[in-house]
């Protein structure tokens, strides 16, 4: 419902160039105005003023980007109300949660994937935490979007605008940034470059944008085991009970650290080929490629052995390398001033190799492995995503009261998981036909198909009042197949070498979108809008049960035939909005409130067998919030700007048999049971308040200007499960961070200082597993625990020059 205008100083361009001419979605599509403050923006498929958008938008523009360090998607929360996103380090995209509209626990790994909320580069949707090089602007949209929109969103869209190649002239800039962090032991750098080649002036140009990221870790690995298998990971471990210590000497013969494996080593480069054959045909190819690496997680295992906040008890280096490529070609065509057309083609495969200490899920089962002291298991799984999607797009350019927007889309998906449990050394393991020791191993596969259809229509009743109207229909299809096999008692080693079992879904429906605004004044409107949201359902990534059941002592870990798939969700929203530029727009203000029902929640479980998280569906819930932004500038090169957003995200009817805990908690041997989630649980990974304040000041110095900037940012309370408080979960306190940077620049050199968490607050974000999950199994410590950190004090020099 609302706009809220994020840029820093008026001496300066806050968001980007000129608009462009035509309604589609064009090059350079952010403008500002002569006075600094109209901002554009093409969230409803036309280059709009901001003032005039009556959805509820954010917008980021380069220079806030560049000036709040802001490198990808993780970063975007702090100046977005509405947005509450869990950085989990390197080694995923992170949690990222609209509106509240989560009902799965928190995690301490993140996510690689999720579709309640569409992530785009350009055209082209991908959840990937792509780095914000040469971004022109990110737009942030609360609410359903399917009525503008290829991919069906539940809770909105972040969109990344990058900047297109210009034809016309040569431009190039290169940035560095060096620095130190609190309780890492190395230095950390970022080193980038964007280069503009007009290859045939007017007709085709050549864009390109590289960085390499190294970024320190500040999480260590000080129980690592020396010889899997062989050394003891528990040394010593019983002069107390439970064990809360290892001697040195135990120490010294078994295990060993390793420092700052959270670590991350990124490579990103992005290229873009345009070539603007006649001024109403242009088509713009893109490619880019991640690829990032890192050691360990940034999580902490909350205490046990005495470990530090910033230390892992794991037994294992926990290594994540992940790459992502994306091809694209976009069309943009204007059509005998009727409509603009728009096709985009694209291809997409994200690929994640991951390792990590497997000892706790199996210690938690209870197989009895613990008997054997040198017990220890690490697992590997390697998930690879392929996407293709077009999508076409016509907008109308023919003037009259009366716009509109019909699009088509296709979207194919297709996972590959493979996916290990290695038991290192164990006596049940049979070498002559088992070498590689492996406890359990599985594969799946998925397929997910959707086909849409869009549109929406607007007609202007007076210069002031506009009503739009809107809809999507949409059919999908999902198809899973795997198996799963336990070698240590019997079966294959491998997978493949049994048939794979499996199950199809699928489902087709309807959103839909209604809008109005009413310009009060040309300074303030008013709008409020009533839409439907839908998220498709799918695959479960856990091999497929093979019925009937073996029965004991075998492990059946697997998915039954009702836990291959999920099913659809929902969601009907209700907002009201007004924005307003007062005092000769020395002070702008943005308030929105609104109301979400949200039926079929998407909610992680876990299968009956085996407890593996899966996803399942269950219950209603409600989101009602309260979302405002303001920026004043009282003189000329003084800002101050703030967000602030309310959200009461919690179920409204009981859900039966949902949560997954061990009972008895916390003691061992015990089983798992599913306790119900009851009417009034708020909802886990968002807080209820958050908001930030900040302050820029802009003056002239040494032929140039000097920036200074400080922003506070405050995230609220977080729960981590449905019904935590006897659910064995957490509530985690909310903090404040601050951070600050000083900066000269002219046309050509910026140089600067910064500093990130000034403070160097100690905050916990997400949590994995729960509180049922730990204790002494056979004398055996589990640190199943992990409790993902914010990153600690961060000090730095940065500069930058452009060509």
């Amino acid at each position: 419902m609302g706009a809220t205008i994020l840029m820093g100083s008026t001496a300066f361009p806050a968001f980007a160039q000129m608009a462009p001419q035509a309604g589609a979605e064009a090059p350079q599509a952010a403008a500002e105005a002569s006075d600094n403050s109209t901002i554009v923006v093409t969230a409803t498929r036309r280059a709009t003023s901001l003032q005039d958008v009556p959805i509820n938008i954010t917008a980021v523009g380069s220079e806030q980007l560049e000036r709040q360090r802001i490198d990808d998607v993780r970063d975007i929360a702090d100046f977005t109300p509405g947005v509450t996103i869990a950085d989990t380090g390197p080694g995923s995209t992170g949690t990222i949660v609209l509106r509240g509209l989560n009902a799965s626990d928190t995690d301490a790994t993140g996510n690689s994937y999720d579709n309640a909320l569409g992530v785009y580069l350009g055209e082209v949707p991908i959840y990937y935490d792509f780095k914000m090089l040469d971004i022109n602007r990110v737009e942030v949209l609360l609410g359903p979007q399917g009525t503008l929109y290829g991919l069906g969103t539940l809770a909105g869209a972040i969109r990344n605008i990058p900047n297109r190649p210009d034809t016309n002239k040569w431009q190039a800039e290169w940035h560095g940034r060096v620095y130190g962090k609190d309780a890492a032991s190395k230095t950390g750098y970022q080193l980038d470059g964007m280069i503009n080649i007009p290859i045939v002036k007017d007709h085709i140009a050549f864009r390109s944008a590289t960085g390499y990221y190294f970024d320190p870790g500040f999480i260590d690995y000080p129980l690592l085991v020396k010889t899997p298998g062989v050394s003891n990971p528990q040394p010593d471990g019983f002069v107390t009970v439970p064990p809360t210590s290892i001697s040195q000497a135990g120490y010294d013969a078994n295990l060993y650290r390793r420092k700052d494996l959270n670590f991350e080593k990124t490579f990103t480069t992005r290229n873009q080929l345009l070539v603007q054959v006649t001024p109403d045909l242009s088509v713009d190819f893109t490619y880019a490629y991640q690829h990032t690496k890192t050691d360990g997680g940034q999580y902490n295992s909350d205490g046990v052995l005495g470990t530090g906040k910033y230390e892992s008890a794991a037994r294992y280096a926990e290594p994540v390398d992940r790459q992502a490529h994306l091809a694209a070609m976009e069309i943009n065509a204007h059509v005998g001033g009727v409509f603009d057309l728009v096709a985009t083609t694209a291809y997409t495969e994200v690929k994640n190799k991951r390792k990590g200490d497997n000892t706790d899920l199996l210690l938690d089962l209870d197989y009895d492995y613990e008997l054997f002291p040198q017990f220890t298991s690490w697992n590997e799984s390697q998930d690879l995503r392929k996407q293709f999607n077009q999508e076409i797009r016509l907008v109308s350019t023919h003037g009259g009261p009366f716009s509109w927007v019909l699009g088509g889309f296709y979207n194919e998906q297709k996972l590959q998981r493979d996916y290990r449990e290695h038991v290192p050394g164990h006596p049940w393991v049979d070498l002559a036909t088992n070498p590689d020791e492996i406890e359990y191993a599985s594969f799946n596969r998925a397929k997910v198909i959707e086909k849409a259809v869009f549109g929406e229509g607007t007609f202007k009743i007076t210069p002031e009042w506009q009503i739009t109207a809107g809809g999507r229909y949409f059919n999908y299809s999902s198809a899973v197949s795997g198996r799963a096999v336990t070698p240590i008692l019997g079966d294959p080693v491998s997978p493949y070498d049994l048939k794979a079992a499996g199950g199809v879904s699928g489902k087709s429906g309807g959103v839909w979108k209604f809008n109005t605004s009413y310009k009060i004044t040309p300074e303030i409107m008013i709008y409020t809008t009533y839409s439907k949201g839908y998220r498709i359902g799918g695959p479960n990534t856990v091999a497929p049960c093979v019925l009937p059941l073996k029965p004991p002592p075998f492990q059946n870990v697997c998915a039954l035939p009702n836990e291959l798939q999920y099913g659809p969700d929902s969601t009907k929203n209700l907002e009201v909005g007004i924005r307003a530029e007062l005092f000769n727009r020395k002070l702008t203000l943005n308030m929105n409130a609104f109301t979400i029902d949200w039926t079929g929640l998407q909610v992680s479980s876990a299968t009956v067998n085996g407890i593996v998280g899966i996803t399942v569906n269950g219950g209603k819930a409600k989101s009602d919030g309260f979302d405002a932004s303001f920026q004043l500038r009282p003189i000329d090169g003084l800002s101050i700007q703030g967000t602030y957003s309310y959200t009461n995200a919690r179920l409204t009817e009981d859900v039966p048999a949902i949560i997954s805990v061990n009972s008895p908690a916390a003691t061992y041997p015990s089983s798992p049971i599913q306790l119900a989630a009851l009417k009034g649980d708020r909802l886990p990974g968002s807080t209820k308040n958050s908001g930030s304040l900040g302050v820029n000041y802009t003056m002239p110095a040494m032929g140039g200007e000097l920036i200074g900037d400080w922003t506070a940012t405050y995230r609220g309370d977080v729960v981590t499960r449905l019904g935590w408080d006897r659910a064995y979960g957490d509530k985690l306190p909310g903090f404040v961070l601050h951070r600050a940077s000083l900066t000269w620049q002219n046309d050509t050199y910026s140089f600067g200082v910064f500093a990130n968490n000034i403070f160097n607050k100690f905050a916990i974000t997400a949590v994995s597993n729960d509180r049922s999950r730990v204790g002494v199994n056979s004398g055996v410590v589990l640190r199943y625990l992990r409790n993902t950190v914010i990153t600690p004090r961060t000090v730095g020099l940065e500069f930058r020059v452009k060509y």
